[in-house]
């Protein structure tokens, strides 16, 4: 499945070509295809502050070129080019980039310079690990959806209708996406009959991103307002709702886009299956539970114009919300599947070595 998933690939979030990193501007799609060629790491960054890439993966996979792009120009400038990166990882953080995932990219780089050979051009060591960086989510991304089209056949061999929300695809990555990812080896193994997509309100990621993404390549989808969904599974024969993550607790607790806890509830008590899909990079062993680690549930506005709005009255705006461990049937990771996941099986997952 690995090389007809690879052969297949046509959407892309970023690409790196020519020493400047290409985004693709989400905030266009499905009307236009926008692409920024960036040169600084303030120009890579003003774009992932203003929206223009949704998804973890993907602003981190961006913030590792973009530490490429600063100590050039510090390079060029005859500045401390070393020092600079952390000047500019924090540019990258404000900017809404992971703390602890710029962290730990400039770690590898660190590692890699101190690895490189006596006389490695330190320019050309840091851009091979952003590219190795790039390379390994996309690697990561090709396991999880082995993982889960072996669930998907697992339980049910034939044709089957899947459902997801939001826009955890190959936009939102290095390459093929997390749930997404699931959905396309579904297709390329014969597994899906449709694909049921909730807007993904209040951004709509699901109606503008991934509905985009999977129709490009062919995928037969369907997409329903989130408050639909419960009724799709009710009446569509759905068999697994399969979603992304942001960040995941020592307990099992998943922080994802909002709307995920309800689809969860409705999942349980139709009896779909929930698979969650991400890669171990975000599961956090120091996070106790999602409950009370996860306080920031972000803010984005309800997508009416003032003129459609009551005037006093409030409103409750999540980006994200957190779902109970007790409602995820399956996790599945680039290190492996964990059936019902709780603190003691993350914790021996994370002890793993990658699998694929």
């Amino acid at each position: 499945m690995r090389e007809r998933l690879l052969a297949a690939e046509q959407v892309v979030g970023f690409v790196w070509r020519d020493g400047a990193l290409h985004v693709l501007d989400q905030r266009h799609l499905p009307a236009e295809q926008v692409w920024h060629a960036c040169h600084s790491v303030v120009a890579v960054a003003t774009l992932l502050a203003d929206g223009a890439v949704v998804g973890a993966s993907a602003s981190l996979i961006c913030g590792a070129y973009a530490l490429v792009l600063g100590a050039r120009q510090r390079m060029d400038e005859g500045g401390d080019w070393d020092a600079g990166l952390d000047i500019d990882a924090q540019v990258l953080t404000d900017a809404g980039v992971s703390v602890v995932g710029i962290e730990r990219v400039q770690q590898h780089m660190h590692r890699r310079l101190a690895r490189a050979r006596p006389g490695a051009q330190p320019l050309a060591v840091l851009e091979d690990e952003a590219r190795g960086i790039h390379q390994r989510d996309r690697e990561a991304n090709l396991a999880m959806a082995q993982f889960g089209v072996e669930l998907i056949r697992s339980f049910q061999g034939n044709l089957q209708n899947l459902l997801s929300i939001g826009c955890a695809g190959a936009m939102a990555s290095g390459g093929f996406g997390t749930a997404l990812a699931v959905i396309r080896g579904a297709q390329l193994e014969g597994l899906l009959e449709r694909c049921y997509l909730g807007e993904g309100r209040p951004l709509l990621q699901g109606a503008r991103l991934a509905a985009w993404e999977l129709s490009e390549e062919g995928i037969a989808v369907a997409l329903s307002a989130d408050c639909a969904l419960a009724h799709v599974m009710k009446t569509r024969g759905t068999t697994w709702a399969i979603v992304g993550a942001e960040q995941i607790a020592a307990n099992g607790d998943v922080f994802g886009v909002i709307g995920t806890y309800q689809l969860a509830v409705a999942a349980m008590h139709h009896g779909v299956r929930l698979m969650v899909v991400a890669p171990s990079s975000v599961i956090d062993l120091q996070a106790e539970n999602g409950e009370e680690c996860f306080h920031d549930l972000g803010h984005a506005p309800l997508a009416y114009p003032d003129s459609e709005r009551v005037a006093g009255v409030g409103r409750v705006e999540p980006q994200f919300d957190v779902t109970p461990a007790d409602l995820v049937d399956f996790l599945v990771t680039e290190k492996g599947v964990i059936e019902r996941p709780d603190a003691a099986k993350l914790a021996q997952l994370m002890s793993r070595e990658r699998l694929h």
